[in-house]
Order: C-alpha cells, then sequence, then structure tokens
C-alpha cells in the first residue's frame, strides 16, 4: 500500500502516505462501532468495522441476539484502500459526517442481513483519550467520538424482518482509533500474566429524549481510575455540555457469574442517582473479534482472499465463557421522572475485591 484515493484530499497528519499511519505500532487502529436496539428486551445487534494498516487488514462483524441466539455474520480481507469502507457483505456509507450514517449488511446464505440509516440524536462529543502505559510498552493509547442516535430501516435475521422505526429503534455509536491490542497475540515478554486492561470496565451512553448521560469508569482492583467520564449532553446544540463531576458505582453481579444484574450509578455534585437496568445481554467476546475466539480476532490475517463467515451461537452456551470479556446489554437507565434506554457495557478482568471477585477466575459470591 502507497498512494491511494485519499491523498488527494488533504487530510494528512504526518509526512506519510493515507495507507500509513504517522506510527509503526503494529496493534495501530481505526474502527466504528454501532448498537441498535428497539428500547426493549426484544433484540439487541452490535456492529463494528475495522482497519488495522500496520497489519494490513480490515474486518467486520455484526451480532444480533434474538430469543436465545446469537446471529454473527463476520468478514475480513486485506486491506487495499482505506477510504473503501466496505468488507465483504458489511459496509458503511457517511451520508453527513457527525450527523448520518447508513450500514448495510447484504444478503448472504447467512442469518444476518441489514439495510439502515443512523440519525444523530446529540451532536457528536469528543471522549476523553484513554492511556495506559504496562511495564514500560503503550498498550492503549486512543481516541474516540460518542453519539447517541436513532435507526431507520430494515433488520432480516433467520427470514424474518424486523421494522426499524426511529420512534423506537435508539442506539449508540463510537468512532476510535490510536494504539489497542489487535490481531494475532504478541509474545508477553516481561509482560507475562499481565492483563491489559485489569479492573472493572463500564461504559453507559444513555439516550434520553432531550439530552444523554456519557458514562465511563474505568477503575482497577486498588480503586484507581484511569478513565472516567460524567457528562450530560442536550439535543440543542445552543446548551453546554454538562460536567456531572465524580462518580459512586453500586453494582450487583448474578451470583457465581461476572455479569451485572442492576446498578445505581451516583453523581453527588450533581445530586443525581442514575438506576441502571440491564434488558437483554449480548455476549460479544465470542464470535466477533474481541479477543476470547483463538481463530478470530479483530485484525487477524486470514489470507490473502476475503472471507465471510456465519455463526448461530447458543447464548447458553457461550455466556460462561464470554462473561470474562466485555459484555454489552441494551439497558433502560432511570433518574427522578426521567426515562431513557442506551448501553450498559461491562467488564471484570482479574480480581475486583470490592464485588467479591478474589482472583481472575470467580464469579461474584452468593448475596
Amino acid at each position: 500500500m502507497t498512494l491511494s484515493s485519499w491523498d488527494d484530499f488533504p487530510v494528512h497528519q504526518a509526512p506519510e502516505f493515507i495507507a500509513h499511519p504517522g506510527t509503526s505500532d503494529r496493534n495501530f487502529y481505526d474502527r466504528y462501532y454501532f448498537n441498535m436496539h428497539p428500547s426493549t428486551d426484544e433484540w439487541f445487534a452490535v456492529l463494528g468495522f475495522g482497519q488495522y494498516p500496520n497489519l494490513g487488514v480490515v474486518d467486520a462483524f455484526i451480532d444480533v441476539r434474538l430469543g436465545g441466539a446469537q446471529h454473527i455474520v463476520r468478514a475480513s480481507a486485506p486491506l487495499t484502500d482505506r477510504s473503501v469502507l466496505r468488507v465483504g457483505p458489511i459496509r458503511i456509507e457517511v451520508l453527513e459526517p457527525l450527523r448520518r450514517l447508513r450500514v448495510v449488511v447484504e444478503p448472504t446464505e447467512h442469518s444476518v442481513a441489514m439495510d439502515v440509516t443512523w440519525d444523530g440524536h446529540i451532536p457528536a462529543l469528543a471522549e476523553p483519550r484513554q492511556f495506559l502505559r504496562s511495564k514500560g510498552k503503550v498498550v492503549f493509547d486512543t481516541q474516540r467520538l460518542a453519539q447517541t442516535g436513532r435507526w431507520a430501516g430494515i433488520l432480516s435475521v433467520d427470514g424474518t424482518e424486523h421494522v426499524v422505526s426511529p420512534d423506537r429503534c435508539w442506539g449508540t455509536r463510537d468512532r476510535s482509533w490510536g494504539i489497542r491490542p489487535v490481531g494475532e497475540p504478541e509474545g508477553d515478554g516481561i509482560r507475562q500474566g499481565e492483563l491489559v486492561l485489569a479492573g472493572m470496565w463500564n461504559y453507559f451512553p444513555m439516550q434520553f429524549e432531550d439530552h444523554a448521560i456519557m458514562y465511563i469508569c474505568h477503575e482497577r482492583d486498588d480503586g484507581v481510575r484511569p478513565l472516567v467520564q460524567g457528562e450530560r449532553v442536550w439535543t440543542d446544540p445552543a446548551r453546554s455540555v454538562e460536567d456531572l463531576g465524580p462518580s459512586t458505582h453500586e453494582h450487583h453481579l448474578v451470583p457465581g457469574t461476572r455479569v451485572l444484574d442492576r446498578s445505581v450509578i451516583r453523581f453527588p455534585d450533581a445530586d443525581m442517582e442514575v438506576t441502571c437496568t440491564p434488558l437483554l445481554a449480548n455476549y460479544v467476546s465470542i464470535g466477533t473479534g474481541y479477543g476470547i475466539d483463538v481463530d478470530w480476532r479483530h485484525g487477524m490475517y486470514h489470507g490473502p482472499e476475503p472471507v465471510v463467515q456465519g455463526l448461530v451461537l447458543q447464548v447458553e452456551e457461550v455466556k460462561g465463557l464470554a462473561q470474562y470479556g466485555i459484555v454489552d446489554h441494551v439497558a433502560r437507565f432511570s433518574y427522578g421522572d426521567v426515562i431513557g434506554y442506551g448501553l450498559l457495557e461491562h467488564g471484570f478482568f482479574g480480581p475486583f475485591r470490592r464485588y467479591g471477585l478474589t482472583d481472575g477466575g470467580v464469579g461474584a459470591p452468593p448475596d
């Protein structure tokens, strides 16, 4: 890869062709994430699309939880031109930057197809930069934008069409880029046994009628918080983003597991208490590339020809392992008389003694 179509636009950030990032770190990535739901527990769709220029790979997936199954279509190919937002049957079209996008999964022999349009609900928001170093190595150095929104179009799962209407089909998205572990596993060296994102990860973007609350908390077992966010963002761009101040969390895990079934997030400075109720879990750590599968990881090379695969996973069969990775839930959020819906994403990696997780393998103790 050298000269490509983006080189005809004034978007360069380094004395390199656009095909080559400003860093040679193998773990550089550039990704889209979307989720979509009908503000109920009926179904929950998660889609990702990523480019990994220093690994020479582009890949994507869609994962729809419906009933007791997760329907997945995933694709990978060698990366050629970074302006082409397509791999296999999955493509993204930016119709109006930071506001409207189209996401398509073309029909195949597999169980998911989709043609939907995203409309931003709040202005796109820059999230705090995430930076983590482990024994000298930078393992996370990422920047993201995030947004809540509404969807319109058609989703087909296992031959049944679901009308996606913006009055009830909400969702969240993010765009992230930078450095994080991708591709085939690297040798650990001095980092043998070290966890990349140790502790508790909470990412709860919450959508209400005229505003959103964007909440992040990465907390280590010792109580240190490397990354936090607590902001209220109004749909009216003339209104300022409100910093809600420090937060506290009160989580309840299903006994014997690492999966949340209810939470309360408090922002004392804003006199706000948010009740969080998961409605339907999508165990995205299995089958989509988030790191548990040995044969399919984001950025993994699958050969010189495009690869498209379809999976139908039974939730009861995968959740025991998938709970050790990221778990995404569509969730109901409320404070006062205000009710909304959004993403409740969590992960507990290694020990987190506050909730009884005494080592990396145990679940929560009985109540």
